[in-house]
């Protein structure tokens, strides 16, 4: 492939090396030397650094234990007997690396860099129904003495031609083991340069994890916000422990309660609607407690600040959900379809929404549906097209009435829709709520903090106070409450 040159305006910012040229640095660069391991689609990766010139200098050993029976007996069986997993990842690369360390004398190669690249990939099936996914990793040495750093990312694969799916794969091994190489000290720009030669609209990055000495200060939950915020994927997910987790295996057939909203910061409003829609949703036919998860949802535009990502800010508030013990989604979604469109990719169970009444008013504006050719009937119809139902928690109107589904206003074009779905279940009133709370909004508790004004502890749910004082976050400062109390 020929060079890429990025312009701004008329004005060159950047020139990309081919992919042949990335390979060849690698392999002319006399310290880099290791393993290729590559299962499920040939081996894409390995053929670059072959046709590139000089690769004995830079390839220890190419393999591709394509049978199953073949790569058990190298790797090991798997507990749930697949294949395609970051754990067979993880065993790959740690076997690879450990045969390279056992099998080569560091007498005789001192200052080796040793690397193991490996992947395990489904490509697109024979019937074209799943276009495939894959485990792509490198564990390597930047010093000869140093521990080995490691990147692990899993892929989605948007074309559907396995041979085109086989280059993509190849052309993204190679931009993984230069950046690795060559980037490492700038792991957002590392990422960018993945898609180097590639296109978004051939390859989906939806989970991608650093570690090793090299990325001891990296948080690699800012590097999920990193695969949202360029479009490398529509949604990604940590767990409570603040660990990024894969959105397919968490998600898959599971029953889905999901809440969005900015929780800057999480007030006794959003829990008591967690609380309150969790036990109506349990409640549910068919719906049962092991097999039900629950997602706090915050998308991109909550995010930004001044048209930024305010990555501070997005850490607060993933701090205080995780410390709750919830799971955090980070999606690209403005409109609710398509945040039940990205679940319904994983489960066909049952699903629910927990919003308050301004929300719910929101939804039925058709401003958000013009893009659509069906309007807000065709976004509509992906809404609620299944089992999903809405928990509606209310609000306190302007004159001081609790407004309900029964008494909330739409516009008068949107009434009889309204009605159906309201009739046909599809919107169901949280009863018992703690109606002392029902005036607390994030925004003044945000506003508060921020100007050191007292009283806003009690609005927000046992502990987290503790922790945005202690952290100082969403711009608490000890000082301005002290000088609100002198």
């Amino acid at each position: 492939m020929d060079t890429e040159i990025k312009l701004k305006g008329d004005r060159i910012i950047e020139q990309i090396p081919s992919v042949k040229d990335k390979a060849l640095r690698i392999n002319l660069n006399e310290n880099i030397y290791g393993t290729f391991a590559e299962i499920g689609a040939g081996q894409e990766t390995v053929r670059h650094f072959f046709r590139a010139g000089g690769s004995s200098g830079t390839i220890a050993k190419a393999m591709s234990a394509y049978d199953k029976d073949f790569s058990d007996a190298v790797y090991g069986i798997e507990e749930d007997g697949r294949y395609v997993t970051e754990s067979r990842l993880k065993k790959m690369l740690s076997h690879e690396v450990n045969l390279i360390e056992q099998r080569l004398s560091r007498e005789k190669h001192p200052n080796k860099m040793f690397f193991s690249y490996a992947n395990t990939v489904a490509t697109i099936d024979f019937a074209k129904q799943f276009k495939g996914h894959g485990w792509v990793g490198i564990s390597y040495q930047i010093e000869p003495d140093e521990d080995y750093n490691e990147i692990i990312l899993h892929i989605r694969f948007k074309e559907t031609d396995v041979r085109l799916q086989q280059e993509t794969l190849g052309t993204l091994g190679v931009n993984l083991i230069y950046g690795a190489y060559y980037k490492y000290n700038d792991p957002k720009r590392l990422l960018r340069y993945l898609y180097d030669h590639l296109d978004k609209d051939q390859l989906e990055i939806d989970t991608i994890n650093f570690s090793g000495p090299r990325f001891a200060d990296v948080d690699n939950r800012l590097m999920s916000l990193q695969l949202v915020k360029n479009g490398m994927t529509d949604a990604v997910m940590f767990n409570p422990d603040g660990k990024n987790i894969l959105p397919a295996s968490i998600l898959y057939k599971k029953n889905i309660l999901a809440f969005r909203g900015s929780f800057r910061p999480v007030t006794k409003v959003n829990m008591d609607m967690y609380e309150k829609s969790l036990k109506m949703f349990l409640n549910e036919n068919k719906v049962e407690k092991e097999n039900t998860l629950v997602v706090f949802e915050i998308t991109l535009s909550n995010l930004r600040s001044d048209g930024e990502i305010d990555e501070r800010d997005f850490m607060d508030r993933a701090e205080l959900l995780c410390s709750l013990g919830q799971t955090v989604m980070i999606s690209n979604f403005q409109e609710y379809y398509k945040v039940v469109e990205y679940f319904s990719n994983y489960t066909k169970a049952r699903m629910g929404l927990g919003m308050g009444v301004n929300n719910l008013v929101d939804i039925f504006d058709e401003k958000y549906y013009r893009h659509l050719s069906g309007g807000i009937l065709e976004a509509f119809g992906k809404l609620f097209y299944r089992d999903m139902k809405v928990f509606l928690y209310p609000m306190v109107g302007e004159n001081g009435e609790i407004i309900t589904s029964d008494t909330l206003k739409v516009h008068p074009r949107m009434k009889e829709l309204y009605k159906f779905f309201k009739f046909n279940g599809k919107v169901v009133d949280i009863n018992n709520f703690d109606p002392t709370i029902l005036e607390v909004f994030s925004r003044e508790v945000l506003n508060m903090i921020n100007h050191g004004k007292p009283g806003w502890e009690t609005m927000l749910p046992s502990g987290i106070a503790e922790i945005i004082k202690e952290h100082q976050l969403f711009g608490f400062e000890p000082n301005k409450v002290l000088k609100e109390t002198i």
